[in-house]
């Protein structure tokens, strides 16, 4: 890039990085000026997030919320639909709806899991009956 090509883009030869270090320096002159040093700030004070400030889509599950959760999730046909509302968005707080969609992924895996096993072992106990059939 030659010097014309330059100067057209950034007309008083201040390239982006220069105009940056700028603004950082006369920030720093402003807040050495107000009586603040380095890493001086005046952001407001922001109130402490307690669990009562939160909305309800936003209020954590207790330990005893999960362990009944998951007890609920147990129970065969009911348990299941009640899984299946609440993954897919039965429910507004964003913690229950994530631990019923993990809940429903560890069912799906166990499941799958559980298909594997049977096939395989199935698989095997045919083998063996034929192989003892045939007087192997």
């Amino acid at each position: 890039m030659n010097e014309q090509n330059g100067n057209q883009q950034y007309p008083n030869q201040q390239f982006p990085n220069q105009q940056f270090q700028n603004q950082q320096f006369q920030y720093q002159q402003f807040q050495n000026q107000q009586g603040g040093g380095p890493g001086y700030n005046n952001i407001p004070q922001r109130r402490p997030v307690t669990e009562a400030s939160l909305p309800e889509e936003f209020k954590p599950i207790s330990m005893w919320g999960y362990f009944g959760y998951e007890l609920l999730f147990m129970i065969p046909c009911v348990g299941f639909i009640l899984l299946l509302v609440f993954s897919f968005g039965g429910t507004k707080n964003v913690n229950l709806k994530n631990f019923a969609r993990s809940y429903f992924c560890v069912l799906i895996l166990v499941v799958l899991i559980s298909v594997i096993l049977v096939v395989a072992l199935g698989g095997i106990g045919a083998l063996t009956e034929l192989r003892y059939y045939n007087g192997y």
